[in-house]
């Protein structure tokens, strides 16, 4: 990944070396921040830029998908400085994003110049794609659309041919992640054929008739990774087809694990219908409807559409409005998110189930 700091030129023009300083290494600080979040490496500051790695040194299965977070968190946390340059919206950068192999040499130097240098053409590719790029726009490579599929929305810029480049190539601008409901069928294009899981897929569908009956069952599929635990839930679901309409899916992530109540918050978006670029107030009035309640601010329903609209980090007059009238509650704001969460999922619904989608950390987190 390649981070460039939008107009340093002019940055350098109007401010003293100080002040100028001052604000690259705030932008500098809060790159570090998002990348190491996400388990990256800053291989390099160079001026107004920067080399990030995402697999080395610590290599993880979606290095991918944590690249295109990091870079789509990097420029909102830029755009949100505030600094001697000017108050928040002074400030905008660009990023690239390119997937491949490398040769990674070993770590030289120390301080402010440790380095861990990388000889290839993906370097090469990520720095390029910043010339596609407009300010807040992560660019990304075809080889890295490939690996994060629908986990994100993306922009088609076409074939284009970069500087020093033999051939066009086709580049992506990422703009949000997606609303999928499924990490499986996100990165899968097709089905794939369901082999020697006949046993474990007939003692699904038997649970799901004792369900039906009215008699609750659990059930839990634990195993290492890519031994086939979401193709058999999707097996499930085909096998059920149309018998139940109320199908909730909470898929926990290992990369939001300090945003609590994530897989909740992500689960009452879908349902609300929530989209890109939503208001406050759009958002509002879209989970009274789910809440099946009118626009006007009845007590009940308000409190919960305003507790929900708070917990996935929105705020409007409109909702500090509908939490004043309401009583005050003894409840923690954790247990009334909790509540008003509970309708939303549940509300009105028969003979439904309930998949709950955990990995290693977060289900060692809650053992």
């Amino acid at each position: 990944m390649f981070v460039d700091l939008v107009s340093s030129t002019m940055l350098g023009a109007r401010l003293d070396p100080e002040d100028l300083r001052k604000v690259i290494t705030t932008y500098q600080e809060c790159i570090r921040s998002v990348v190491a979040r996400l388990d990256g490496f800053v291989a390099r500051y160079m001026g107004d830029g920067a080399l990030i790695y995402f697999g080395f040194p610590q290599a993880h299965e979606d290095d991918a998908e944590r690249a295109v977070l990091a870079g789509l968190a990097i420029v909102e946390a830029v755009s949100r400085l505030s600094t001697v340059a000017g108050s928040a919206g002074t400030l905008a950068c660009r990023v690239g994003i390119a997937t491949g192999p490398v040769v990674v040499g070993d770590v030289i130097g120390s301080g402010s110049s440790l380095e861990s240098p990388v000889v290839g053409n993906t370097p090469n590719l990520a720095a390029g794609l910043i010339a596609l790029a407009e300010p807040g726009m992560v660019v990304i490579a075809e080889t890295t659309r490939r690996l994060t599929g629908g986990l994100f929305e993306y922009k088609v810029l076409g074939p284009a041919r970069l500087k020093g480049g033999p051939t066009p190539i086709y580049a992506w601008a990422a703009l949000a992640e997606s609303p999928t409901d499924s990490r499986f069928e996100a990165l899968r294009s097709g089905k794939l054929p369901l082999v020697g899981r006949k046993e474990e897929l007939d003692l699904l569908l038997r649970r799901w008739e004792q369900a039906k009956a009215g008699e609750g069952r659990v059930v839990v599929l634990i195993g290492e990774p890519g031994i086939g635990k979401s193709r058999l839930v999707a097996a499930l679901e085909q096998g059920i087809g149309q018998e139940s309409r109320a199908r909730t899916r909470l898929v926990c992530s290992p990369n939001h694990q300090d945003s609590p109540l994530y897989p909740v918050i992500r689960q009452i978006e879908r349902a609300a219908q929530f989209e890109r670029g939503d208001a406050s107030a759009a958002k509002l009035e879209k989970l009274l409807r789910l809440l099946e309640a009118d626009v006007s601010p009845d007590r009940r329903h308000s409190e919960s559409a305003s507790t929900l609209l708070k917990a996935s980090g929105s705020q409007t007059d409109c909702t500090k409005t509908y939490v004043a009238s309401s009583s005050p509650s003894k409840y923690s704001a954790t247990r009334r998110t909790s509540c008003a969460a509970n309708g939303v999922c549940w509300r009105r619904r028969r003979a439904g189930w309930f998949i709950i989608e955990l990995y290693g950390q977060n289900l060692q987190k809650t053992r």
